[in-house]
């Protein structure tokens, strides 16, 4: 049985029905969020014009492609199979992206100025049927925290927003994990070893992007260890949660362990964050990973 973690302990519930807000409490909304709490706004919804609205279906997507992802600052398209739906896809998530910067100009304005390669998807799939046809790595049913196999980060925060757009009615359900400082205390051990001539060889062929560094290797090897533990899976601490249609969340998912059970149509929005933007980088992976092995990471 699964060691339930309380509600509070890992989510925090937020009022706000406008993604542009007057004043709110944001030192307590970054503490929480900084803490690896996940943001909860049950009443803001983003509302689809009648052209968005014929966008969900997942025959929009081009073949073996999980999402449609957009680039603002490239304007940068990708996945749509039909050239005549780009246009309305294009709309709906620049104004995604636009409201997103709004609600962190409300709720998060000391990282607004820091953040940067913002990247927008729209996820049609049902989680079942996308769960069904990806290998054990890439199954985010699984829970396990975010890492990029191709862009190493180098300790940057990955900041997402997420937004529930399903028209009828059906939730979008998470599993939410343990606090990151435990859950790397618990994993390490097991992490293979970082190789500089592996990062350079990676790097050299193209895999990727730019040359790992061992707090990237270290968060890859946690992503993978996390997923292969089918007892974790079912017996470490979680909380079960439903995001109903018309609901936004926002989390670290670097930080935050978290895996999609259930739902369809979703919009989610990422943003880039350094540390030094951050109120407490103490609670950044990197430094907790670092504090754990008494060396620098980068």
């Amino acid at each position: 049985m699964p060691n339930p973690i309380a509600y509070e302990l890992a989510v925090m519930t937020l009022p706000y029905q406008q993604w542009h807000l007057d004043r709110p409490d944001a030192s307590a909304v970054v503490a929480a969020l900084e803490e690896g709490k996940i943001l909860y706004l049950p009443r803001l919804s983003f509302i689809l014009t009648p052209q968005e609205e014929a966008l969900l279906d997942p025959v929009l997507l081009e073949p073996e492609r999980k999402n449609i992802s957009y680039r603002p600052d490239r304007d940068r398209l990708d996945g749509v199979a039909a050239p005549e739906q780009r246009p309305a896809a294009r709309q709906l998530l620049q104004r995604y992206y636009q409201d997103c910067r709004a609600l962190m100009a409300s709720l998060l304005p000391a990282y607004l100025d820091a953040c940067h390669s913002p990247a927008g998807t729209l996820r049609l799939h049902q989680v079942a049927d996308w769960r069904a046809r990806a290998s054990w790595r890439k199954d985010d049913s699984r829970l396990h925290v975010d890492a990029f196999p191709s862009r190493p980060n180098r300790g940057e925060r990955i900041l997402r927003v997420f937004t529930n757009i399903n028209p009828y009615g059906i939730s979008r359900t998470w599993r939410i994990g343990e606090p990151f400082p435990p859950l790397a205390q618990r994993f390490l051990p097991r992490l293979r070893r970082y190789s500089p001539l592996a990062s350079w060889w990676l790097n050299a062929v193209g895999i990727t992007q730019t040359r790992r560094s061992r707090y990237d290797h270290l968060m890859l090897q946690l992503h993978d260890a996390m997923k292969a533990d089918t007892d974790y899976q079912r017996d470490g601490p979680q909380l079960v949660m439903a995001f109903p249609p018309g609901s936004t969340w926002i989390c670290f998912s670097d930080q935050t362990p978290h895996a999609a059970m259930d739902g369809q149509f979703l919009l989610e929005q990422t943003f880039m964050l350094p540390l030094s933007a951050m109120r407490d980088p103490r609670r950044a992976p990197l430094s907790v990973l670092q504090s754990l092995v008494h060396e620098s990471l980068i």
